[in-house]
């Protein structure tokens, strides 16, 4: 596995991410990995390197690098609130999109894209307005505003927890997509909280339901980015 920090322009800004991929020329399926609120830290970077170990290459985007965090965490929440599709996250997220789908050895033509809380809500949001993702996987994320765009979206592998405000965005979710024949697999983990799959917060990390998600992840996107 080779694993390096990187950095890329936004708008005019520069944004900094870590990259983590399989040794070899590829070329491999990549993957854009988005954080939760506290930003890119050793949890994401250490999801970036199991899907290396799958086979991807993955990128985890420091959407707070070089600013500062509550300002970006109130622009991010008001944005996916009030403008879904067009707000700074989504900018830098297609560009770092963009970035992941430079890397050497990297197919431009198989990119998805994992998040979790705040990314979760952003992945799904990218997927509607950015055609380059075959399947994304949103983790106990909030769902766009209108839900109705999603009918846009790549295939759809989600994870939610029953015992959390985000269970009936993934139950809308699934109904949407239901209506709108998007390939999707969403579940609810009975009993799990917030942040299940996170196995550095030992309040809310669920052993089982955090396993069974990422099987269903690789298998989800084994069959629509692999």
């Amino acid at each position: 596995m080779i694993t390096q920090t990187t950095s890329f322009p936004s708008d005019g800004q520069t944004l900094e991410a870590y990259i983590a991929r399989p040794d070899g020329a590829g070329p491999f399926p990549g993957v854009l990995v988005i954080h939760e609120i506290f930003g890119l830290n050793d949890n994401i970077c250490d999801i970036a390197r199991r899907f290396a170990d799958q086979g991807y290459a993955a990128l985890a985007v420091d959407l707070f690098a070089n600013r500062s965090r509550v300002m970006c965490m109130f622009r991010l929440f008001a944005g996916m609130q009030f403008n879904s599709f067009e707000h700074q996250g989504i900018h830098d997220l297609r560009a770092a999109l963009d970035h992941l789908a430079q890397q050497p050895g990297v197919d431009p033509n198989r990119l998805g894209a994992v998040g979790y809380c705040l990314g979760g809500g952003l992945a799904i949001a990218l997927a509607c307005t950015d055609n380059r993702l075959k399947a994304i996987a949103p983790y106990y994320g909030m769902n766009p505003r209108p839900l109705e765009a999603v009918q846009r979206s790549c295939p759809v592998v989600g994870s939610y927890p029953e015992r959390d405000f985000t269970a009936g965005a993934g139950k809308a979710l699934d109904m949407e997509l239901d209506k709108c024949g998007v390939a999707h697999d969403i579940k609810v983990y009975p009993g799990a909280k917030h942040a299940f799959f996170n196995d550095q917060r030992a309040a809310s990390y669920d052993p089982a339901a955090a396993a069974d998600s990422w099987e269903r992840v690789l298998a989800f996107f084994g069959q629509h980015i692999r």
